[in-house]
């Protein structure tokens, strides 16, 4: 699907105001919230905060791929394994916080000097086949904007929670 120039540029701005928005649920997490789950299989706030720094790294690293490769081929990841199997919770908040800041910091100049014939580029995605740049851009000019209103939920689940009245 086309996509201007100035669809494009917005994208472009929402994805570089992600760490902000992701800093300012979390701000309003009690810390007694931070590891609770609002169910099973559900992750936690601090599960969603580590789990943007992972997937950030993987993002910054894909659009570069997509531009540098003659034919990427970008590979999926089993986001839960990796919760799990990293021990989420184990890992520090804030590092976490940093990463995915730093990704999009070194990213969105980039995504900034990007020509129309950057954004046209194609590679292949190893879970949904045919992925370019402005997939990517579509999926991660969102992808922290999701995840802060998942703090968010979280935080309201937890308010709204038996035990807590």
């Amino acid at each position: 699907m086309a996509m201007s120039r100035g669809e494009r540029e917005a994208l472009v701005e929402q994805y570089a105001r992600g760490p902000v928005r992701i800093r300012e649920a979390l701000a309003r997490v009690p810390h007694e919230a931070l590891q609770w789950r609002p169910a099973p299989g559900k992750w936690s706030v601090h599960e969603v905060v580590v789990h943007c720094a992972d997937s950030e790294t993987n993002a910054a690293l894909r659009i570069r791929y997509l531009l540098a490769e003659p034919e990427p081929l970008i590979v999926g990841y089993d986001q839960d394994a990796w919760a799990r199997l990293f021990d989420y919770h184990a890992q520090p908040l804030e590092a976490s916080l940093a990463v995915a800041a730093a990704a999009r910091d070194r990213t969105v100049p980039l995504l900034r000097a990007m020509t129309d014939a950057d954004w046209s580029k194609q590679g292949r995605h190893t879970e949904s086949g045919p992925y370019g740049a402005l997939d990517w851009l579509r999926v991660y000019a969102a992808h922290l904007e999701g995840h802060a209103a998942q703090i968010e939920r979280n935080v309201e689940a937890w308010k709204a929670r038996p035990s807590s009245r």
